[in-house]
């Protein structure tokens, strides 16, 4: 199986070729573990349609819905211009989430893994580096390592990473559940 299959209707969304083309190159860099895990490995911060094998896949997926719903909302025209990159960060943005080899708990640092790793196996650097600038800051006011409580990730600093960071939420809250017949 060709792991990009799984992203044909998120595909679409992305209307640059060179975007699309790029992502497809991205998530078949992906590892194996991405296709199979739960979205939550303690069940506690995502819903239940994602906490089964496969859920990292759903929440991603739901990701990428929510924001292409959103995107097409009048308050969110601005950002018609960052949509196709705003998708590709959503489509990869938990893609290295247990790391670079698959440990039990997701990785708190998993945004800056996953910003390298897109920024590594890119063939256009600069499209890579600018989906790695929006997966970076994706986990917003979390941004702290969840022993320490020391600031390890970036917060968003512009209304696109910002952008990122409210899908990513709303496709991991417990009440709202995605229908993917739809």
């Amino acid at each position: 199986m060709d792991k990009a299959d799984v992203f044909l209707k998120e595909l679409v969304y992305i209307e640059n070729d060179d975007i699309r083309n790029e992502v497809i190159n991205l998530i078949r860099q992906l590892p194996d573990y991405f296709f199979e895990v739960a979205a939550s490995s303690t069940g506690k911060y995502h819903p239940e349609y994602t906490l089964g094998e496969g859920g990292l896949v759903k929440h991603t997926q739901a990701a990428a819905k929510i924001a292409n719903d959103l995107l097409h909302l009048e308050m969110f025209r601005g950002l018609a211009k960052d949509k196709d990159l705003i998708i590709a960060a959503l489509i990869l943005h938990d893609g290295w989430k247990h790391g670079v080899d698959y440990q039990q708990y997701a990785k708190a640092q998993h945004p800056i893994i996953a910003a390298e790793r897109v920024k590594d196996y890119s063939i256009n650097k600069e499209i890579g580096a600018q989906i790695a600038d929006l997966i970076i800051t994706h986990m917003g006011q979390w941004n702290t390592d969840w022993k320490t409580n020391e600031e390890i990730l970036p917060k968003p600093e512009n209304k696109a990473q910002s952008f990122v960071h409210l899908c990513d939420y709303l496709a991991s809250r417990k009440y709202l559940e995605v229908k993917f017949e739809v």
